[in-house]
């Protein structure tokens, strides 16, 4: 008998702006089940990045989303008894699940300012290429780039 091969749930759009990507971001913000208060984070985040920029604040998400999202990561591969770091392309959803993970991990570790304003801060700044969410991504691809030379070990799909 063969086990049931997994399927991922379908995420509604969500309510304001009717968009899959933000209403993933929702998710990662959420806490403890509180998805209205996720949301009420968010939307009030994109009201300061209109003020600010004067731009559609979804398209600055999306090309701050883009912009944090790695091109390329390490994964420890052990081959006899040492641990090699291997670099791996990195897929079209785990490439944006890392730029949402990390963009949230920045935010909440900014002291002093409401959720709301650190949030909108850390997208513009993602959106121009600056701020500390773009930082880490840029030092993965350096970690990548140095073991450029263990590249042949990663394991190749057929």
């Amino acid at each position: 008998m063969m086990s049931k091969k997994f399927q991922l749930q379908k995420i509604k759009p969500d309510s304001v702006y009717n968009d899959v990507l933000l209403a993933k971001f929702i998710n990662y913000i959420m806490k403890r089940g509180r998805k209205f208060l996720a949301g009420k984070i968010i939307y009030q985040a994109f009201d300061i990045i209109k003020k600010d920029i004067k731009e559609d604040c979804l398209e600055v998400f999306k090309k701050a989303i883009d912009k944090i999202g790695p091109l390329v990561e390490v994964r420890p591969r052990r081959v006899g008894g040492a641990t090699y770091q291997v670099p791996v392309d990195v897929k079209g959803d785990r490439k944006t699940g890392l730029a949402m993970r990390w963009l949230i991990s920045v935010v909440r570790k900014k002291k002093g300012k409401p959720m709301n304003e650190k949030l909108a801060q850390e997208i513009i700044a993602a959106s121009k290429g600056e701020g500390e969410a773009v930082k880490k991504r840029i030092n993965v691809e350096k970690m990548a780039a140095a073991n450029r030379s263990f590249a042949y070990l990663a394991k190749s799909k057929k």
